[in-house]
């Protein structure tokens, strides 16, 4: 089997966007996406946190102190980073309002809404199976040990 070089599967990657390929740079982005704060800030702007049961959730903008707050265990410097990250990818907007102080608020785009629908069905998954996953963990230490 011939070998390809490695500028020749970059460009194969970039062109195809083969995530399987070690230069995809598709690669940049599903680790961006699979971060635990990108899911939950989607889902948060996505409209989940404040949906009624069994309602629709609608897209909100959110300031950043209510995002702080909602998010247990996010620090400041992390929810920061991740906000800066995804306005970058053109999934949030960031708009500031000249108020005494200074509103920020952060809103889904329509490429971000995309990626929330996805995110959204990851969350309930998680939320759903996770006795499941618990009662496996448990089962297979137990083995181990």
């Amino acid at each position: 089997m011939a070998t390809t070089a490695k500028a020749d599967e970059k460009a194969r990657a970039k062109a195809e966007y083969d995530a399987f390929l070690a230069m995809c740079p598709s690669r940049q982005l599903l680790d961006r996406v699979s971060n635990k704060w990108v899911v939950l800030i989607l889902c948060a702007l996505g409209g989940d946190a404040s949906a009624q049961p069994g309602a629709s959730p609608a897209p909100r903008a959110m300031r950043y102190s209510e995002l702080a707050r909602l998010l247990s265990g996010v620090s400041q410097k992390m929810l920061t980073q991740t906000l800066r990250a995804l306005e970058r990818d053109g999934l949030l907007t960031r708009t500031v309002t000249p108020t005494v102080p200074v509103t920020v608020t952060y809103e889904p785009t329509d490429l971000g809404l995309s990626l929330y629908h996805l995110t959204r069905g990851l969350r309930q998954w998680a939320q759903t199976h996770m006795d499941e996953v618990l009662a496996h963990r448990e089962t297979h230490d137990a083995r181990a040990s």
